[in-house]
C-alpha cells in the first residue's frame, strides 16, 4: 500500500509541475513580439524598410480623433492622400525611421483642432482663420487654412513610449469658396501666394502655443510646421509643400526653409510656359499618341507629375476608354505596358488606372528604375 501512495503522490507532483509549466509558458508567449507596453497592450507593427514602426493599442491601430477635419467642406479630394503622404516624407528628414516610432496625432483633440480652423471670434478667440469683416466682394477675409494634420514620433521608454517630436501640417487654401447667402451660389476668392505666405507665417507662432498647451506635450520637443499649398477645386493635380520651420522650445520658431515641391498635369496646357515638366510632357504626349494609335476607342488619357528640387519622383497616369471583351482589356493592358518603358520616366515611381466611366480595369505600376510593370487585371 505504502508504494501505490508514494507513486499516486509522484503523480500528482509531475501534473502540478506541467500545469505550471504550461501557465508560464503561455505567459510568456503572449509577451512575446513588439509589444512596449504590455500592460496597457500597446504593441508596434514591423516597418519595412526606410518606414516607421507604428502603433497598435489594444489590438487596435492607434487613429487620431482630430484627422480630417476641415475649415469648410471645400477641396480638392486628391489633396487629402497627397497632403497625409506628403508630411510623412517631410518627417523622414526630421525623424529616422529607424530610430523613432511614428504615432498618429494624439494631443490635439477635435474640439481644439476645430476651434483652431474656425475664424477668430469674440466666443473663439484661438481661431487662427481672421474675423469675418461682413464684405462679400474681393475685400472679404478669405479662410487661409483649410486643414491642420498632427504627426507623432515617440521613442522607447523602458516598457512605455514617450512623445520625442512632432510634425504639424498646416494646408493654406490658395482659393476660398463661399456664399454669399446661406444655399446660395458659390463664389471663388483666389488667394494670391504672397497673402498665403505671409499669413502662414504669422499664425505659427500661435499653433506653436496652442500645441505646446496641451497636456502631455513636453516643453522642449521639436515641433516642426510644414506649410502645403491646396490646389484649387477643379484641379487635376494636388498641391504641394513649399516652406518649413522647426520650434525648438517656447513658440520660437527656426528660419523658413523653402521646400521644392510642385506638381505638373499632362499633357501641359499650351499657356504653361513653365519649363518644369517640358522632357515628360514630350514623352507622356508620345506615350498617348502611341496608345491611342493601338486601339482608337480611347476617350483620354491624363497624368499628373510630382516633383521635388526640379526632378520628377513620381507620376500618376489615368487612361479612359471603352472596351467590348475580356481580350481587348488584356491585349490593350499588355500595349500600354510595353509603351509606358519606352515613353514614362524611368528614374520616377509610376501608376497607370486603365478604367471604363464606370470601373477600373487594370492597375500597372513600376518603381524607379525597375525595368518592367507588375500588372494587375480587375
Amino acid at each position: 500500500m505504502k508504494r501505490i501512495k508514494t507513486k499516486s503522490w509522484i503523480w500528482i507532483g509531475l501534473a502540478v509541475v506541467i500545469v505550471l509549466g504550461l501557465f508560464f509558458y503561455f505567459v510568456n508567449l503572449s509577451s512575446v513580439g513588439p509589444s512596449v507596453s504590455k500592460s496597457k497592450g500597446v504593441q508596434l507593427t514591423q516597418n519595412g524598410a526606410g518606414q516607421y514602426q507604428t502603433v497598435i493599442k489594444d489590438g487596435h491601430y492607434l487613429t487620431s480623433a482630430a484627422r480630417g477635419l476641415t475649415a469648410t467642406s471645400q477641396g480638392n479630394q486628391v489633396d487629402t492622400k497627397d497632403f497625409e503622404s506628403g508630411l510623412l516624407n517631410v518627417a523622414k528628414s526630421h525623424f529616422k525611421t529607424g530610430r523613432y516610432i511614428f504615432q498618429e496625432g494624439q494631443y490635439l483633440s477635435s474640439d481644439t483642432m476645430s476651434s483652431l480652423l474656425a475664424r477668430q471670434s469674440d466666443s473663439n478667440p484661438n481661431g487662427l482663420n481672421p474675423k469675418d469683416n461682413g464684405k462679400t466682394d474681393s475685400d472679404r477675409e478669405p479662410i487661409y487654412i483649410q486643414s491642420m494634420t498632427e504627426q507623432d514620433f515617440m521613442t522607447k521608454d523602458g516598457s512605455n513610449l514617450r512623445l520625442a517630436g512632432m510634425v504639424v501640417g498646416v494646408a493654406m487654401n490658395t482659393q476660398d469658396i463661399y456664399q454669399k447667402e446661406q444655399y446660395g451660389a458659390n463664389y471663388y476668392q483666389n488667394i494670391s501666394e504672397e497673402k498665403r505666405v505671409e499669413y502662414g507665417k504669422k499664425i505659427a507662432p500661435k499653433i506653436i502655443k496652442r500645441i505646446r498647451e496641451q497636456e502631455g506635450v513636453p516643453k522642449n520637443i521639436p515641433i516642426v510646421l510644414a506649410m502645403y499649398a491646396n490646389a484649387p477645386e477643379d484641379s487635376l493635380g494636388g498641391g504641394y509643400f513649399y516652406s518649413e520651420a522647426t520650434s525648438k522650445r517656447s513658440t520660437a520658431l527656426t528660419a523658413w526653409t523653402p521646400i521644392d515641391q510642385k506638381t505638373v498635369v499632362f499633357p501641359k496646357e499650351s499657356s504653361d510656359s513653365s519649363s518644369l515638366g517640358s522632357d515628360e510632357n514630350t514623352g507622356f504626349t508620345n506615350f498617348k499618341n502611341d496608345i491611342a494609335n493601338f486601339f482608337p476607342n480611347i476617350a483620354g488619357a491624363t497624368a499628373t507629375g510630382k516633383f521635388e528640387n526640379g526632378k520628377i519622383t513620381s507620376m500618376k497616369v489615368t487612361v479612359t476608354t471603352q472596351f467590348y471583351s475580356q481580350t481587348e482589356i488584356e491585349a490593350f493592358t499588355n500595349y500600354v505596358s510595353s509603351a509606358a518603358v519606352k515613353f514614362l520616366p524611368s528614374s520616377a515611381n509610376v501608376q497607370i488606372t486603365i478604367k471604363t466611366a464606370n470601373e477600373t480595369q487594370a492597375l500597372l505600376v513600376r518603381k524607379s528604375d525597375d525595368k518592367s510593370y507588375t500588372v494587375t487585371m480587375m
